[in-house]
């Protein structure tokens, strides 16, 4: 498993931790950049630039659905 796999499984544990007390755009947020994340680093073949970036793009379509 490489680091960005690691990371991203990481941040996928303390992300379902953590979600008990957010506001339904948080978790909106929240659940956008981590399946940006998997879905970046799918389609780069794991390149962590396509993670971070999937992430970031996925964060950010998370937080204005229901705005």
């Amino acid at each position: 498993m490489n680091v960005a796999k690691k990371a991203l499984c990481m941040i996928g544990l303390l992300l379902a931790a953590g979600c008990a007390d957010m506001t339904p755009r948080e978790r909106n947020t929240a659940i956008g950049a981590a399946v940006g994340g998997v879905a970046g680093s799918a389609l780069s073949g794991g390149n962590g630039v396509g993670t971070v970036g999937g992430a970031v793009v996925g964060g950010v379509i998370g937080n204005q659905i229901k705005r």
